[in-house]
């Protein structure tokens, strides 16, 4: 019989987490104003919780008031009534022994001006994406190209939104710098057409990142964890590759892990795909540069495929399993035959259905 890595515990920091199963953090448009999800949505994270999840992500908290929302119903945590809307959300989940992260982001281009309260969409060059938006069907606007002065309102959005986090009590906070939005577009070529200190070498288009980082770290104190969420996939133009080939994948890998972040997390539409054309998945091409705790997602449904992203990875992380069926933890421990879902079937998840 193989060793029950799955449910083994693992250390981050201070932390120990009571097995390797996390519920992936996921973009949802649930709150019904002020910026604070509706009561369902907040108890579905502590049912995960309450059921054996080590650790547990929010939805995506956009970082500002100006430019960084991109869907309707999107959640912050920069006043105080949203702060203590999450202070007991975040005590139940630790009262159930699950770690709690705040996921916080940009969503740039990915967005309409008519969402954002500034009423303008912002990137770091004027490169809409090619395909339409799926809510409105129609064209994305060319988003303005950010100033200097824009560079610094928006990292002072994500330093206030992660004060906001650690005043709620999170064990943590990540970074998402995947799927095509604000900070993946400053890191790829594909999106980011820059000339200055933030744009044409994969040093300077980095730089954006690990400013971010930094800002960030002087307010996630040391006791607690800050994370970095990367992918090689957009939720837009999902054809295109945003990294160029490994080599590209792996400087930059190299250049955040010299910040002061805990752990690194890689979003996959499968965890088992060779990446760039290599013999080596995204775990492994990113393992070969970096010891620090590494997450893994991307059709992890069951125990087996849990099992076997664990042999790259630290943490295997579900969205869509654990988002529909609240007994997936047990399920997988108890080795059950689990299909998996397709991803019309998370469209459940963006309306106003309570989920179990």
């Amino acid at each position: 019989m193989q060793d029950d890595i799955v449910f083994s515990p693992f250390t981050i920091k201070d932390y120990t987490i009571r097995n390797r199963l996390g519920v992936a953090p996921m973009t949802r448009m649930s709150s019904p104003g002020d910026s604070i999800p509706r009561r369902d949505v907040l108890d579905f994270l502590v049912r995960r919780a309450e059921n054996g999840a080590g650790i547990v992500y929010t939805e995506g908290i956009v970082a500002d008031y100006e430019s960084s929302q991109g869907y309707p119903g999107q959640a912050r945590i920069l006043t105080q009534r949203q702060i203590d809307a999450w202070k007991p959300v975040v005590k139940k989940i630790r009262e159930h022994g699950a770690l709690s992260i705040m996921q916080v982001f940009h969503c740039g281009r990915v967005a309409t001006n008519e969402i954002n309260p500034a009423g303008r969409t912002i990137a770091p060059s004027p490169v809409a994406p090619r395909q339409d938006n799926p809510l409105t069907g129609e064209p994305y606007p060319v988003p303005d190209e950010m100033s200097h002065f824009d560079i610094r309102h928006v990292i002072n959005g994500f330093v206030e939104t992660a004060r906001g986090a650690m005043e709620a009590g999170f064990d943590g906070v990540e970074l998402h710098g995947a799927h095509g939005y604000l900070i993946n577009a400053f890191l790829s070529a594909y999106s980011n057409k820059r000339t200055d200190e933030y744009g044409g070498s994969v040093e300077h288009r980095v730089h954006f990142a690990r400013e971010l980082i930094r800002a960030v770290r002087e307010v996630v104190p040391e006791d607690r964890i800050l994370c970095f969420r990367i992918s090689n996939w957009g939720v837009v133009d999902m054809d295109v590759d945003l990294f160029k080939d490994e080599h590209e994948w792996q400087e930059v890998i190299k250049l955040l892990a010299w910040e002061e972040l805990d752990a690194l997390s890689v979003s996959t539409y499968n965890f088992r795909d060779k990446a760039f054309g290599t013999d080596r998945t995204m775990a492994q091409l990113t393992r070969e540069m970096t010891d620090l705790p590494l997450m893994i997602c991307g059709q992890i449904h069951d125990y087996d495929s849990a099992y076997d992203a664990l042999e790259d990875a630290d943490i295997a992380l579900s969205a869509k399993s654990i988002l529909l069926n609240p007994d997936w933890v047990e399920d997988v421990r108890a080795r059950k035959k689990l299909s998996r879902f397709k991803s019309e079937d998370a469209l459940r998840a963006y309306g106003d259905e309570v989920l179990p």
